[in-house]
């Protein structure tokens, strides 16, 4: 499935920012399932400076800065990318979870030593005794990890509701697992902990979802958003993405930004500045299947 996606961001402050500094997560990464075909990032008023670096978790970093006042920005990302079928890993995902946990702590192979890092706590992502009691509902002693994620994944689908009022970027994973609510960031957040708690690597995704508008509606342009997931690790190099908003394995509908621990790893745009006094930001994604 070939896409062209646009991804534009509009910044207007009531004073000038008189200097600025921002990262922007917006180059999507190539994996061997998604084929970046090419890559613009428009930047107005042009930066004073701006650069490219790749991250510790090998995503493509843009930065620039301002060391001049503005009053509007506006950041616009161009992608045409290429999504291909992901082969399900149905003999690795067949084993015992306890054998991948396992597996992992005791770094069985270098690809579950590299996994490791995705085990732990993260600045946004942690565990405690409640979140690990609801994954082991799911999570029974010899379960295969196919079900057992499965299962899971299907369970925060249907016992939290989705409420885009209800929680904001920096809600604690604590009060989205309390309230039962949140968005498809809070519930990748959320899934994580329970899995890292039994010792199963997870990472957060941050990228985009194809929208198909309901029979006899118009295909809204710029209608689409950012979205989340995550991806599990089953052993020996092997990951599966998993979206519990949706209740799916991720297809050629999910396309990958990027990844990290989790949200404060890979936020697409972020940054400080002086001035600016109250202001405004508004953010459109255009997510266009081509022929």
């Amino acid at each position: 499935m070939k896409y062209r996606i646009t991804h534009k961001t509009n910044y207007d402050g009531h004073e000038s920012v008189s200097i600025g500094h921002n990262q922007a997560w917006l180059e999507l990464r190539q994996v061997h399932w998604q084929e970046v075909d090419s890559f613009s990032l428009v930047i107005d008023p042009e930066p004073s400076v701006r650069t490219r670096r790749i991250d510790s978790f090998r995503n493509p970093v843009h930065l620039f800065s301002f060391n001049e006042g503005y009053r509007q920005l506006t950041v616009t990302a161009t992608s045409v990318v290429t999504v291909t079928d992901i082969p399900l890993p149905g003999a690795q995902f067949s084993v015992p979870w306890e054998q991948v946990a396992s597996g992992v702590q005791t770094h069985a192979n270098a690809a579950d030593r590299a996994a490791a890092e995705f085990e732990f706590a993260s600045p946004r992502i942690f565990w405690s005794p409640d979140k690990r009691r609801y994954a082991l509902e799911s999570f029974l002693p010899g379960r295969s990890m196919s079900d057992s994620l499965l299962d899971l994944t299907r369970r925060i689908h249907e016992e939290f509701v989705y409420d885009s009022r209800a929680t904001t970027v920096n809600t604690p994973v604590d009060e989205v697992f309390r309230l039962r609510r949140g968005v498809c960031q809070d519930f990748a957040h959320l899934q994580i902990a329970m899995l890292r708690s039994l010792g199963i690597p997870a990472r957060y995704v941050s990228g985009y979802l194809r929208t198909v508008p309901a029979d006899g509606q118009r295909r809204l342009v710029g209608a689409d958003a950012t979205h989340a997931w995550l991806s599990v690790y089953g052993g020996n190099g092997v990951w599966l993405d998993v979206d519990p908003t949706n209740n799916t394995i991720c297809s050629t509908d999910h396309i990958t930004l990027a990844w990290g621990r989790d949200y404060s790893d890979v936020p697409p745009l972020t940054g400080v500045f002086i001035g600016g006094g109250q202001h405004r930001l508004v953010v459109n994604v255009d997510v266009l299947p081509l022929a």
